[in-house]
């Protein structure tokens, strides 16, 4: 095992060559590119291959055909350019073509601050291309440590659903130096929890049965496979068709062999003090669950009957950790409130819940606390001026 002092673009990119990825192609942008600038040097160390697309859009075009010929690929953006994914990303997941993607969220809109984290690509994680009748794998580390694990996790996961998957961070994670141990061996590697898949296919010519079995192998052109790819509905040999008929056997298998497989990692999660049925519940993600811990355990401390909930797996949504009535508090890095949503939607009934939200910083602990007391003792939350939005 060695340690390192290094940032989390450094874990990523040590995780992803760990989990088998011999091929990347991006684009330069803040927080993401030092992820391009260390794939640059270390996949001609391993045997793999880095390009530099011309935008975001040729660049996850390029990691398709990748994973097309047999390469496990992955591509690192922030906001600006994940939106530039919309095309290729709707082939990926038609053609069910695995590779993982990064997003590194900064402040928003359009190009906001470059240098400031943020929190607004949460639905656009959901659906990140047109036409709907699809499922995502999505997940959320929330430190350097944990986004190599997550980036290891999520190659394993998209050979198994022969799918896109995202790993949403932050700039303060991908940016941040922290304490990082990366393993040597494959002792090691299974020591730290680590799941590897190995790259197979699909021989063809026949393309996926319309069921929600997962562990078929993709279909890679190419090496005398006899196999077919095209971003049109297809039938079950893989040529187009324009059938409805076929089109809804098709969105069966995109959408269930992932939402029928949930266990595979409906685990990552984290709760903290949440054994004796608190009063209330603080939900996050990313960056400020660290915050949101910091705080929780000192309420606790204070007296005040707090839990906390981490969500790792953000999609598909896990709505098993909401059914009880409860109260909630939402922390997130925006103004507008999208993780919030989903609570909303899937909090038992008579449910409270509640929203704080900030852009660009974190919030402090003395303000969570402050928020904790408010809504245990029924008081109505304000938004502080233009630094806090609550309600």
């Amino acid at each position: 095992m060695k340690r390192y002092l290094e940032t989390g673009n450094f874990a990523i990119t040590e995780g992803a060559i760990l989990a088998g990825c011999r091929f990347f192609a991006g684009y330069p942008i803040t927080p993401a590119t030092e992820i391009a600038e260390a794939m640059s040097r270390r996949l001609p160390q391993v045997g793999g291959i880095y390009l530099q697309g011309e935008d975001e859009c040729a660049a996850l075009h390029l990691c398709i055909g990748a994973s097309l010929g047999g390469y496990k690929a992955m591509t690192a953006t922030s906001g600006p350019g994940y939106i530039l994914y919309a095309d290729p990303y709707g082939w990926a997941i038609g053609c069910e073509i695995p590779l993982v993607i990064l997003n590194s969220g900064r402040v928003g809109p359009v190009s906001g601050i470059t240098g400031a984290p943020g929190q607004g690509e949460f639905y656009l994680t959901r659906y990140p291309t047109q036409g709907g009748n699809y499922e995502t794998i999505v997940l959320a580390p929330n430190s350097a440590q944990e986004a190599m694990a997550i980036t290891v996790e999520a190659f394993y996961l998209s050979e198994r659903f022969r799918t896109p998957v995202t790993v949403l961070a932050d700039q303060l994670i991908t940016d941040g130096f922290e304490d990082i141990s990366v393993p040597e061996n494959e002792d090691e590697m299974k020591d730290m929890g680590f799941r590897i898949w190995p790259r197979k296919i699909n021989r063809g010519p026949n393309f996926y049965p319309p069921t929600d079995e997962i562990d078929i192998p993709p279909v890679v052109l190419g090496h005398n496979t006899g196999a077919l790819c095209s971003d049109w509905t297809p039938t079950e040999e893989g040529y187009d068709i324009e059938e409805v008929e076929a089109h809804h056997k098709h969105a069966h298998r995109l959408i269930y062999k992932i939402r029928n497989h949930r266990e595979l990692f409906s685990h990552l999660h984290e709760k903290k003090f949440m054994d004796d049925d608190p009063d209330l519940i603080v939900v996050s993600y990313g960056t400020p669950s660290r915050v949101v811990n910091t705080a929780v355990a000192r309420a606790r401390q204070e007296g005040l009957k707090v839990g906390a909930l981490r969500l790792i797996n953000l999609w598909p949504f896990p709505d098993e950790h909401f059914q009880k009535r409860n109260k909630y508090l939402v922390v997130e890095l925006n103004w507008d409130g999208q993780l919030v949503r989903e609570v909303q939607r899937a909090a038992g009934k008579d449910s409270e819940v509640h929203f704080t939200g900030c852009c660009g910083e974190l919030p402090t602990v003395n303000d969570l606390i402050e928020i904790f007391e408010k809504i245990l003792k029924g008081q109505p939350l304000a938004r502080k001026g233009w630094q806090l939005e609550e309600w």
